[in-house]
């Protein structure tokens, strides 16, 4: 009997993926059909990606063209499967031409010509287009342009601004650059805020009250009477609010949570989170500046909130600032006491120290070097050296890009599909609240 296997994503089933499957059967007497994952997608850059493993491997099955499907999960699997199943041909498209001679090997390779005029790509492009409105004065908002090109579903119809200084040529070329917000508006679907805090709030009422979909640097608010109005809004009116935390769509950084969920630690006892830099502060625009715990507290939060939750039993604030009116923290540092658990999280503008991420458990302990928010790496570490592990995960455009498709995804689909709980959300607003109102606070 000759085996033949190929492999795919299979997003969004079409023509073109059941005629290659049609001649890539007729090669042989058994066919294998290999689907990949979405961590392993992730991990080749595919984030664009509609429907879910177990959807694709469904769309699959239906075809009845495979008499066996499998998942493949990492790279160099290819040769695994080869030997394992006992392989007589791997084939591909022949957009694939030449990448895969080196499995000649092991098996005949063949290319196979795929339809003419349609494709995934294509399908994905084809749907409804998000046009995302970008607002802020930082230079940050170049960063949101570059990597909303990966996104398919995304177009920028322009920039609201005051600091077009700030700015890539490539923000100034789009079709709308104007420093009147509503008019941005007018000409958008969904907004990316990313302005100071304090105009948060304003800045998504106005957005959600226009029925545009918002995603907002956190936090969202600065208060929680107006995180939960806002929520109430987005509610009437059938618009996504979502915080902007790119952290939380690091694979490396879900991955880890995951492992101290279940146990890979024993049972998790602390988590100690720095995020500093040293930056200029220009003392004489104080109000139009991120300060410390607006600019990395959520940041620094979220493993807290993500592992323990939200209900605390104690938190203290000690802060240092450097203006009288104690609104701007060159640094913080926040100690929470649960019921089981300890936390604290240190953040600064002004000092600097190493940004790492320490989980500590009964068995062992995570540990994720600087700079932690966005990793690639992290380790897990035992009493015993010899039993410790290493993890690697591939991160494209530090969590943005994926921060972008889970919000286009949130928005044709009508669920908020967010990372971050919205209990998540609301802490982190309680949190800025009460540092505003120095509330358990040590100032030193």
């Amino acid at each position: 009997m000759k085996k033949v296997i190929t492999y795919g994503t299979y997003d969004l089933l079409h023509y073109g993926h059941i005629r290659l499957l049609e001649r890539a059967k007729a090669l042989g007497d058994y066919l294998i059909v290999a689907v990949t994952s979405d961590d392993y997608d992730k991990s080749r850059g595919k984030i664009n990606v509609k429907q879910s493993l177990i959807e694709r491997v469904e769309a699959v099955r239906k075809t009845g063209l495979a008499d066996e499907i499998i998942v493949e999960e990492y790279e160099g699997q290819k040769i695994d499967d080869i030997k394992k199943f006992d392989i007589d041909i791997f084939t591909v498209g022949s957009d694939w031409k030449g990448v895969f001679d080196y499995l000649s090997e092991y098996c005949e390779v063949v290319y196979l010509d795929r339809t003419e005029g349609i494709s995934s790509s294509e399908l994905r492009k084809s749907e409804y287009l998000i046009n995302l409105g970008i607002v802020g004065d930082s230079s940050f908002l170049n960063r949101i342009e570059k990597e909303a090109k990966f996104v398919n579903g995304i177009v920028l119809s322009g920039i609201c601004t005051n600091k077009c200084e700030k700015m890539s040529n490539a923000i100034l070329k789009l079709p709308l650059v104007t420093d009147n917000y509503k008019t941005l508006l007018e000409h958008s679907d969904a907004v990316y805020i990313h302005s100071i805090p304090e105009e948060h709030y304003v800045q998504i009422k106005q957005a959600l009250q226009m029925g545009k979909h918002v995603l907002c640097e956190s936090p969202i608010a600065m208060s929680m009477v107006e995180w939960e109005e806002l929520q109430k809004i987005a509610k009437q009116n059938n618009c996504i609010l979502m915080d902007a935390l790119r952290t939380a769509y690091s694979t490396a950084f879900c991955r880890l949570l995951l492992l101290a969920k279940t146990g890979k630690i024993g049972k998790v006892l602390s988590v100690d989170a720095t995020c500093t830099s040293l930056r200029k502060i220009d003392k004489n625009q104080l109000s139009k500046s991120w300060n410390s715990i607006s600019a990395w507290g959520p940041t620094a939060l979220l493993p807290i909130f993500q592992l323990f939750g939200t209900e605390y039993k104690i938190k203290q604030i000690v802060s240092n600032f450097i203006d009288s009116n104690q609104t701007f923290d060159s640094f913080t540092k926040i100690s929470f006491v649960y019921q089981n658990s300890v936390a604290s999280l240190k953040v600064g503008m002004g000092l600097k120290s190493e940004g790492e991420l320490i989980i500590s458990g009964t068995k062992g302990y995570i540990y994720v070097p600087s700079p932690w928010w966005k990793t690639d790496y992290f380790e897990i570490r035992y009493e015993n050296p010899s039993e410790n592990k290493r993890y690697f995960y591939q991160l494209d455009g530090e969590g943005i890009r994926l921060e972008l498709v889970t919000f286009a995804k949130s928005i044709s689909s009508g669920k908020n599909l967010s990372s971050i709980d919205q209990e998540v959300s609301k802490a982190i607003c309680k949190i800025l609240e009460d540092f505003k109102n120095c509330e358990d606070m040590i100032i030193i």
